[in-house]
């Protein structure tokens, strides 16, 4: 006489919403931002707001004209995708790249899938891998940090820690890079801004701790391993840690909900094999970083490592 009545899914609602999570991301990118709007000034504020406007209005028109669906701009994700997609970008890049990396991100990133929860891969990467093939001469040049400049095309150009590594240069005092003092795009020069926003994701519990500590403990054991071998050629984890885009990508960009595994062992997987191509293309590739196609190529295999990474079902042996 007694049955057990269990309803269709989800049983107890945890309070979390897409608004919600796209803005506790937002308020973590802002330490971060903050520091890149010190250093670069003008030129951050003029390269996020196209970035962040046209990657609304790209998708608006996709979902209104091309899609013929209701316009659902409101959920966040493709501000959210700008701001990321500007976190990505020199703070000099002329505007109209900017829209074509936001039409690619939107585009080709998201949409082309059927938008929000159906994108294979990251889509402010595919924007900036999209811009960095396309443009690499005016992705690899950096503004000189000046404090609150006001100047937006700097004529003055600077190395990221990442190249003077790649091209045997002396490096800057570890600590501008902790601080936020060096060249590169304006998610890439404050490890310590970043930090604090990843805390601040951990605790709020928008994100866990698999993906980020698999990819930052792959990276450290295995340049700890090569500067062990010869420390004249390879530098140490610390710098690799605290360089170029790693803890950005780590802690924002790798942690995307939609193209990252859905199971702890399965993130840790994940982690270690973005933390081996981004070492392996760091060290021994073209270009100077790899995290962002490391994490690329990742997302693509997260359908695999969901296949064959899974929780046991309930009540089978």
């Amino acid at each position: 006489m007694n049955k057990w009545i269990v309803s269709s899914s989800p049983h107890v609602h945890s309070g979390d919403s897409i608004q919600k999570n796209m803005l506790y991301v937002v308020l973590a990118l802002l330490p971060a931002y903050l520091v890149a709007l010190y250093y670069f000034g003008v030129g951050a504020l003029v390269v996020s707001a196209i970035a962040v406007a046209s990657c609304i209005g790209f998708e608006a028109f996709i979902q209104r004209f091309v899609l013929k669906t209701k316009v659902s701009i409101s959920d966040g994700s493709a501000a959210l995708t700008g701001l990321l997609l500007a976190m990505n970008l020199p703070s000099n890049l002329p505007w109209w790249m900017v829209i074509i990396g936001s039409m690619a991100a939107i585009g080709l990133g998201k949409m082309c899938y059927g938008g929000l929860g159906n994108n294979l891969f990251n889509p402010a990467l595919v924007g900036r891998v999209f811009l960095l093939i396309s443009f690499p001469a005016a992705m690899t040049v950096w503004p000189v940090p000046d404090p609150l400049t006001t100047a937006y095309m700097d004529a003055q150009t600077a190395a990221t820690p990442l190249s003077f590594m790649k091209f045997d240069q002396m490096l800057p005092p570890i600590f501008n890079t902790v601080l936020g003092n060096v060249g590169g795009s304006l998610g890439e020069v404050s490890a310590i801004a970043l930090l604090l926003g990843g805390i601040f994701l951990l605790c709020k519990r928008v994100i866990t701790w698999h993906i980020p500590v698999s990819i930052l403990a792959t990276v450290a054991i295995f340049t700890s391993i090569m500067h062990a071998i010869d420390p004249m050629v390879y530098e140490d984890a610390l710098w690799h840690l605290c360089s170029g885009g790693l803890l950005l990508g780590s802690i924002f960009m790798a942690t995307d909900y939609v193209t990252s595994p859905m199971t702890p062992r399965g993130q840790i997987v994940y982690g270690v094999g973005i933390g081996l191509i981004t070492v392996v293309i760091r060290l021994w590739g073209s270009y100077p970083e790899g995290v962002s196609f490391a994490i690329l190529l990742m997302n693509a295999a997260t359908p695999l490592i969901d296949r064959y990474i899974k929780p046991k079902r309930f009540a089978s042996k």
